[in-house]
């Protein structure tokens, strides 16, 4: 699975696959075997977080 490299575009396309295909962030990463450090890492520097309560990166 090749993620988007731009952090915006990261983030959006994280956002949309929670809303429509994972329950949590952990879910989409085992399933598209990404890492979630990395994901949260690249998206803190553009000071995004995932909020688990909205399983959303705002």
């Amino acid at each position: 699975m090749s993620l988007p490299k731009d952090p915006v575009m990261l983030m959006s396309y994280l956002n949309t696959q929670l809303r429509d295909n994972y329950d949590s962030l952990d879910s989409l990463c085992a399933d598209l075997g990404i890492d979630k450090a990395s994901v949260i890492s690249s998206l803190a520097a553009i000071d995004y977080h995932y909020m688990p309560e909205q399983n959303q990166f705002r």
